[in-house]
């Protein structure tokens, strides 16, 4: 498979811009409010695989590593309910991720469980940056996945970014 054509992110510089803004303030308001980077990882992790988006599942998988978490971890993050491997706040925030991805798969796609469970995690503000990475991911999956974005075998070792 070859990606269809540039990211539009990077055909519109200006979005690109916008968007790197955006990450750095999303991690800014993690780090004042408590929100561990490596949850805000595993989030965008969950909606990208949820989403088909291999570059975010590499990208988030790698920042994830850099920031500290397992393999072990990060290869059952799809399968988060059925292992010990995380923690109350972290399951939380990963049903708050599927929850937001899959917005037409129910009725009400945020019920008042998924969302309260994260409110008695994360206070307001940080629950706001979880929600906004969140859709910020979901973003960055439906830019790649319409243009069919590839991680490149050069993407593979060169170092990343982690504002987003």
């Amino acid at each position: 498979m070859q990606s269809r054509m540039k990211s539009p992110a990077v055909i519109v510089p200006e979005a690109m811009q916008a968007l790197q803004a955006l990450g750095k303030a999303l991690f800014a308001s993690a780090e004042q409010t408590g929100v561990p980077n490596r949850t805000l990882f595993l989030a965008y992790v969950r909606a990208s695989q949820i989403n088909g988006d291999s570059v975010c599942v590499d990208l988030h998988s790698r920042n994830a590593l850099a920031a500290g978490d397992t393999a072990e971890r990060l290869m059952t993050v799809a399968a988060w309910r059925e292992t010990p491997h995380f923690s109350d706040a972290e399951r939380a925030a990963l049903a708050l991720s599927e929850a937001v991805t899959r917005l037409s798969d129910r009725t009400d796609p945020v019920p008042d469980e998924i969302y309260n469970e994260a409110a008695t995690y994360y206070d307001e503000q940080a629950l706001a940056t979880l929600i906004a990475g969140i859709a910020t991911a979901n973003l960055w999956n439906r830019l790649n996945v319409a243009t069919r974005q590839m991680v490149s075998d050069s993407a593979a070792s060169a170092p990343r970014e982690t504002s987003r």
